[in-house]
């Protein structure tokens, strides 16, 4: 599959940012994620690449000769990346997502994809992927919050067996909108791991055939 989810690294967090600002009207500074990748062990983010952008700027001549740079998960970022040619790891990042460990609550604190490439199944490969994630750090439940005005945020949570549990008033810094809180039911249910499995599958499925 030409879509790979790896652990953001800090040589991640320049194209975290570019992706953050261009999906929302309000944003983290660097510093922040910095901080959470150092020091918040409670903190699992993540980045999802497209193996075939990487591939094809890794097929671009370079000006001078350059030490060949692997795409591997989690590597570091290559030493000399410019303004007109980012390095292939970067650019193949096409959005990122994040959940902190809460006692037993799995609590997803973004999800951000670049605009060019929505509606494609890739927000919702990141979602499967912090599901994932909140199973093998032992949680129990899936919770986040939502703006009220993102109806099609909270269709595909909903799909994914999330339910509105009560409103954050003035939530968002940006417009002060109201933000819904939602949470699955315990997600080691055998109902719930069977619906998940279901979804899963059939999103692999159809990002194989992309």
């Amino acid at each position: 599959m030409r879509y790979i989810i790896d652990r953001m690294t800090m040589a991640d967090v320049p194209r975290v940012v570019e992706i953050e600002r261009l999906a929302y009207p309000s944003t983290w500074p660097p510093s922040a994620y910095r901080k959470e990748l150092q020091d918040n062990r409670w903190a699992h983010y993540i980045v999802l690449r497209d193996k075939k952008i990487a591939e094809e700027r890794m097929t671009v001549p370079a000006q001078e000769p350059e030490r060949p740079r692997r795409i591997f998960p989690l590597s570091l970022l290559p030493g000399r990346p410019t303004m007109t040619m980012p390095s292939p790891d970067l650019a193949s990042i096409l959005g990122f997502a994040g959940l902190w460990l809460m006692v037993d609550e799995a609590h997803i604190t973004t999800i951000a994809m670049h605009p060019k490439y929505r509606r494609r199944g890739l927000g919702e490969f990141m979602l499967v992927s912090l599901i994932d994630i909140a199973y093998n750090i032992g949680a129990k439940w899936v919770t986040l919050e939502v703006r009220v005005t993102n109806h099609n945020a909270q269709n595909l949570y909903r799909k994914y067996g999330f339910h509105e549990a009560g409103v954050r008033h003035r939530y968002y810094s940006d417009n002060n909108e109201d933000a819904l809180i939602m949470w699955t039911e315990e997600i080691n249910s055998p109902a719930y791991k069977r619906k998940f499995q279901e979804l899963k599958t059939a999103l692999l499925r159809k990002l194989e055939d992309q």
